[in-house]
């Protein structure tokens, strides 16, 4: 059951119908719709309801996915996200469940906002190693559930949504195969992006009594108080985000035996439009093949880049066989890039 390549076949989204506008934030916060647009270029995010989880996301997204690909079955499940439905156990089990694929390989990816290509390398190895002919794809993320209500700067930026796509095993020179994918990590910016409270580290609660439970209250009390929200030093990850992406979308197009000026489409995680722009000009890329989509939906974190393909190919700036790189960068530090050309298919 070994495949030369992965073969992207199926591209999926859902965002939750909710709209909230630069407006709409003005009047909680101390913001307005020139101060967001001007520093990120975010008009709109969508907010999910109460009662919807990041699963519920992931499986409209995957089903559309899947109908996409013309297929009902997969033979495994990845999901990135940075906020699963609990701590343990993971969603993507939930989400197979749920979309009716049985019993199949299930697994969460945790990378933030490069967990989209960190689950497309893990799905294309499976692919690669024959564990799998196909796998769904899935980036998923509620961010407002983890953004500090009173901090305009991550509220203006963050929204949510999904995306998914399906691949297949094929043949290396068909539309859709993915390039070997590019992936780095740099631990020592692990707290440039971070939700410090919560895990093992700093819990947002200490239980127990006795010796154990009275050192267990030592460490939080000297740790401060817990902190439950996502926080991010905004200049420092501009600079790395810029660096990182374009250099690994520049291996990423070697590898396929690309140089820049072949690269028709540079679809980058929607993290900030001046991050996009910086990293197609340190490409020496037209900005104009940089597509952009979080203008309507915000950053969506792990959806991001399959929003931004569906968005790109339902407008005609993606077309079949255009050469086609997706990088993007998160926390960890964590970074990738892939390249493909863009085969013909319908977004769901």
């Amino acid at each position: 059951m070994s495949a030369t390549a992965a073969v992207l076949c199926g591209l999926g989204t859902w965002i939750p119908p909710h709209a909230v506008t630069n407006d709409d934030l003005a009047r909680e916060l101390d913001t307005s719709d020139e101060w967001i647009r001007s520093r990120t270029g975010i008009g709109t995010r969508f907010i999910a309801a109460p009662n919807t989880a990041t699963s519920d996301l992931a499986v409209e997204a995957g089903r559309r996915a899947l109908k996409s690909a013309q297929t009902d079955s997969v033979d495994a499940v990845v999901l990135a996200t940075t906020t699963p439905d609990h701590p343990c156990p993971a969603t993507a089990p939930l989400v197979a469940a749920q979309l009716g694929l049985g019993t199949v390989a299930a697994f969460d990816v945790g990378a933030v906002c490069t967990g989209f290509l960190y689950a497309l390398a893990a799905g294309a190895g499976l692919v690669a190693a024959g564990t799998a002919r196909s796998v769904l794809v899935i980036g998923a993320d509620t961010y407002s559930r983890i953004l500090d209500p009173a901090d305009r700067s991550t509220r203006a930026i963050f929204g949510d949504g999904a995306g998914a796509v399906v691949l297949r095993s094929g043949g290396a020179g068909e539309p859709g195969a993915l390039g070997t994918p590019v992936l780095g990590s740099d631990g020592t910016g692990s707290d440039l992006i971070t939700v410090r409270s919560g895990g093992s580290r700093e819990p947002l609660h200490t239980y127990g009594s006795g010796a154990g439970g009275a050192a267990g209250a030592g460490r939080q009390a000297q740790a401060g108080q817990a902190d439950p929200y996502f926080r991010m030093a905004g200049r420092a990850v501009f600079r790395n985000a810029v660096e990182r992406m374009a250099d690994a979308s520049l291996t990423a197009a070697r590898r396929v035996g690309w140089e820049a000026a072949d690269i028709d489409r540079l679809v980058a995680h929607q993290a900030n439009l001046r991050i996009l722009h910086a990293v197609a000009d340190r490409m020496r890329l037209p900005r104009h093949r940089c597509p952009v989509h979080l203008d309507l939906v915000g950053n969506t974190a792990a959806a991001s880049i399959p929003l931004a393909l569906s968005h790109a190919a339902a407008t005609g700036r993606l077309t079949p066989g255009h050469r086609t790189l997706l990088t993007a960068f998160g926390g960890g530090l964590t970074w990738g890039a892939c390249a493909l050309r863009w085969p013909a298919l319908t977004p769901m």
